[in-house]
């Protein structure tokens, strides 16, 4: 099954993940800059099928993680997927961001049984999610997602960019102290799901607050 993965929860992000492929992946490219998603993303996909030889049609499905995220970024990377999955008629599916992350602490270190996964929700909040893990077995979401103040949040080892700002109060892995969701991971975990016949989620965002866009009120009439 060859998966095209898409994420703009933090950063922009895809991936071509197969379970033909070495390792699972075929090609994956993932910026830096957390505010140029919509600038990106597309010609980083365009280019990501050009170097592997694929075209839309090669592909059987598409993965979009769905947050949480701030609006303007996770928007853009689920309205591409949405966009891609109709021109080529393709099956799109939905995957919380942070499952990414949490793979990636599975496969990247001997992690403790329960651990925390977090990211950056600005306004001096993280997005966060609790995993447990078993030896030879995916990563089990057991509580979140949520968002809110790291001060607040359980006294877990704590993975990701989200952690490492706020070390003073959480128990950063400084090795993942600037991590973020990445498509290749995102991925990996669908593709893993999928074969195990599990059921993934559908691309509705996970916003986890309410838009700072509000539509203006009636004018006051003046006396």
């Amino acid at each position: 099954m060859l998966i095209l993965a898409i994420d703009t929860s933090a950063v922009a992000s895809a991936a071509l993940v197969s379970d033909d492929a070495p390792e699972g992946v075929l090609a994956s490219f993932s910026t830096e800059d957390t505010r140029s998603h919509a600038e990106v993303l597309a010609p980083g996909i365009d280019a990501l099928l050009a170097d592997a030889g694929i075209t839309g049609p090669d592909i059987d499905a598409i993965v979009t993680g769905v947050g949480p995220g701030p609006f303007t970024g996770l928007r853009s990377g689920i309205a591409t997927a949405r966009t891609l999955a109709y021109v080529w008629d393709k099956p799109l599916y939905g995957l919380m961001s942070l499952d990414a992350m949490a793979l990636e602490v599975a496969e990247s270190t001997s992690a403790v049984p329960e651990f925390l996964v977090a990211t950056d929700a600005r306004r001096k909040e993280v997005y966060w999610a609790r995993y447990s893990l078993a030896d030879g077995q995916l990563p089990r979401l057991v509580d979140g997602p949520h968002v809110g103040f790291a001060a607040g949040l359980p006294d877990l080892p704590a993975y990701g960019a989200g952690a490492g700002i706020y070390e003073d109060v959480l128990r950063a892995d400084p090795d993942f102290s600037s991590e973020q969701p990445d498509a290749l991971y995102l991925g990996q975990f669908a593709l893993a799901r999928l074969a195990a016949g599990e059921q993934l989620l559908d691309s509705t965002p996970l916003y986890l607050r309410e838009s700072d866009a509000q539509v203006p009120g009636p004018r006051k009439r003046a006396l």
